[in-house]
């Protein structure tokens, strides 16, 4: 990757932002309100992984900071234009789940045709090394297996060399190694003075890639920090044991918030551990591989959506 000088290279600097961002679709009783009021910033020199089942808007949000979408409501700025303009579009790579990208072509000529449209684009050999594509580049694009597809995207997200990346579930389909070196990829992008804004449903890889996270639930920011202050905001602790209790006895006892089985091990999501681990040792003498831990960014994002739900 090339470390090109740029006004954007100064961290914190905004490379992107919704302001009160709206947007709604049909009219009348029909009216959908997929995103409400949204306030989201990316910076150079982080990564911001946006978080949200199914439905919560991340995609309408993200396509309004693109330019692929305009606000019904609120601004979108993109390099502190309008993100519909040429120029500011320029700047940003996009990754997304749908290619719409020519299966006879090969790997090379794809890659080489989405260079020709940047000023100055990434060099080739640096997007076939970032993207881990060596040893396909004479592959038809119709022939390569899902994983090696997405890695195709990457790369053409890649061409531009740009300033800001997008990318959507960068590595679904994609086995252990690849996504490693895909993390640390992304990673570079981000300490090269980068913004990068990633979607994922894999919990594990926000908490160990990001350096913000932003929940949306219901078209509305429900929580914003860091993966450790996006975990702070639900205490509590997981509780993990073999053990003959079942789910369904154990979500009644006070201080359990949730509780699911798999196959022989019950795991219990806690305010308080120690009342639970007393109550669970006195149904069960026969207990083993008790553990007690913190709980993970999946459990605060669960606890989170649920109150969401709740409250609607």
């Amino acid at each position: 990757m090339t470390d090109r000088p740029s006004e954007t290279d100064v961290p914190g600097v905004v490379l992107a932002e919704l302001r009160g961002a709206s947007k709604t679709f049909g009219t009348g009783a029909a009216t959908v309100h997929a995103v409400t009021g949204v306030d989201l910033a990316v910076r150079a020199g982080e990564l911001v992984a946006v978080l949200g089942p199914n439905g919560a808007g991340k995609t309408t949000a993200l396509s309004m900071m693109t330019g692929l979408s305009t606000p019904t409501g609120g601004t979108a700025r993109l390099f502190g234009r309008d993100p519909r303009d040429l120029a500011a579009r320029q700047r940003i790579g996009a990754m997304l789940q749908s290619s719409g990208v020519p299966d006879t072509l090969r790997v090379g000529e794809l890659l080489t045709a989405f260079r020709g449209y940047y000023p100055a684009p990434m060099p080739f050999a640096s997007v076939v090394e970032a993207a881990g594509l060596h040893g396909l580049e004479d592959r038809p694009f119709g022939r390569l297996s899902g994983g090696q597809q997405r890695r195709v995207l990457f790369g053409i997200a890649l061409c531009g060399d740009p300033e800001l990346v997008f990318v959507d579930e960068p590595t679904t389909g994609l086995d252990a190694e690849v996504r490693r070196a895909l993390w640390a990829t992304l990673r570079d992008l981000a300490g090269s003075g980068r913004g990068v804004v990633l979607t994922t449903h894999y919990l594990e890889e926000a908490d160990a890639l990001a350096d913000r996270i932003v929940v949306l639930d219901r078209g509305r920011v429900i929580a914003e920090g860091s993966p450790s202050q996006v975990k702070s905001l639900v205490p509590g602790r997981r509780v993990r044991a073999e053990s003959a209790v079942s789910a369904a006895e154990a979500s009644r006892w006070p201080a359990v918030h949730r509780a699911v089985r798999d196959g022989s091990t019950l795991e219990l999501l806690v305010s308080e551990a120690e009342p639970v681990v007393r109550e669970l040792l006195a149904r069960d003498r026969s207990v083993t591989g008790l553990t007690v831990t913190e709980r993970s960014l999946e459990d605060a994002f669960l606890t989170l959506t649920n109150r969401t739900e709740e409250a609607a």
